[in-house]
């Protein structure tokens, strides 16, 4: 084997409960088939922004080149505080890409990656937003019509559970197994009153869904006791040991390596 190419995040899919992972490059890789084996990923030092494709001394935002962090919506801070859009406010930063991105069906679940939590994604980005999270279990709870309401509730859920995800121990095992059915009763009961009041407050339109639970099994050999992190900066040869493919991280038998850190990184694997 050997590939070159710019690092993007990795891609995910779930085929019959077990997710396979795809690294694109020049060529895409097939990450599953690599497990067990020694890899070579050298960086090469070039970076290019994973937008404009403009070349880049340094990265912002996970790949993006400085002007496109201050001019591309998906690089704006409602991405990451939806409940501060402000497309309806007629001052997206790219009011097209705010229409087929944020102003579309929503989904809040709850999820079960480093313990219980609550969080938010597009309807066509289930199941790879699960996956993108290194989450076990994952379950529907409620679709909305935009960005911007399902992030509303989320802050309402927020209150009562996580809406991050612990990383570490995400990575040192797989969590205590959880009833979402039965947590998804409790914390619907819980805030019943409270988004009631939401919904009619900022009129929104949520379906209170039925949707089984998700389950993934991720491909990892070993789940290392202690985490330690490589960094591309520092650690421009890496050699070791791939032992697990979740989230967004290779687990190598030294450390782990979060790709979607370093998009726009231009490596060499071997």
């Amino acid at each position: 084997m050997e590939a070159s190419g710019f690092l993007h995040k990795m891609h995910g899919v779930l085929e019959s409960g077990q997710v396979r992972y795809q690294l694109n490059l020049d060529e895409p890789l097939i990450l599953n088939t690599y497990l067990g084996k020694r890899l070579s990923l050298q960086v090469t030092g070039k970076k290019q922004c994973v937008s404009c494709a403009r070349v880049i001394n340094k990265t912002f935002q996970q790949g993006h080149c400085y002007p496109c962090v201050i001019s591309k919506a998906a690089c704006d801070l409602c991405i990451v505080r939806p409940e501060r859009c402000h497309f309806h406010l007629g001052t997206c930063r790219e009011p097209e890409w705010g229409q087929k991105h944020c102003m579309q069906s929503h989904i809040v679940y709850l999820a079960n990656a480093s313990g219980l939590k609550v969080g938010i994604t597009r309807k066509e980005n289930i199941p790879s937003r699960f996956i993108d999270q290194g989450a076990v279990q994952a379950l529907p709870l409620f679709e909305v019509s935009s960005r911007y309401h399902s992030g509303l509730i989320e802050i309402l859920l927020a209150q009562y559970l996580s809406d991050k995800t612990n990383w570490r121990k995400m990575l040192q095992g797989v969590p205590q197994l959880l009833d979402l059915k039965k947590e998804a009763v409790e914390i619907k009961n819980l805030i019943a009153p409270q988004l009631e009041k939401l919904v009619q407050q900022h009129q929104i339109i949520c379906t209170e869904l039925n949707a089984p639970v998700i389950d993934l099994d991720f491909p990892v050999l070993t789940y290392p006791t202690k985490i330690a992190s490589y960094h591309l900066d520092r650690n421009i040869l890496i050699e070791d040991e791939l032992l697990g493919i979740k989230g967004q991280y290779l687990i190598f038998a030294q450390a782990v390596l979060n790709v979607r850190s370093f998009a726009g990184y231009e490596v060499l694997i071997l």
